[in-house]
């Protein structure tokens, strides 16, 4: 039997993925970049991919409770999380990091100009 996720079932993906992305973006609302929520969204339709169609697409109907057009869907939502999870932690790493050298490049820049503190008479 030939594996193939369906439109159902890729339609039922994207939209997880959606939801993760922006469930993601909203956790992680100050710490993370504005754009955090397309990046597990795409982590998580690219893992789903995977873990549907190669990791679990020998197994039939009955194998697998929840399926959805071809969609291991339980196994998806399993193992999908933690891909995200490492985008997530990974990414906030990243942007923490640089927000640091932007602000010692900043204070470095303000205390190289030489311009005197004004003072209050």
């Amino acid at each position: 039997m030939e594996w193939d996720l369906g439109s159902t079932g890729l339609l039922y993906l994207a939209g997880m993925s959606i939801i993760f992305g922006l469930l993601a973006q909203l956790l992680s609302w100050r710490a993370g970049p504005k754009w955090l929520w397309a990046l597990v969204a795409a982590v998580y339709f690219g893992v789903g991919l995977l873990v549907s169609e190669f990791w679990f697409g020998w197994a039939t109907e009955e194998d697998l409770q929840a399926n959805i057009d071809g969609l291991s869907r339980d196994e998806v939502l399993l193992v999908g999380l933690v891909p995200v999870a490492v985008a997530v932690v990974v990414t906030r790493w990243v942007a923490r990091r640089h927000a640091r050298q932007a602000a010692n490049e900043h204070e470095h820049s303000e205390s190289s100009r030489g311009h005197p503190t004004p003072h209050a008479s």
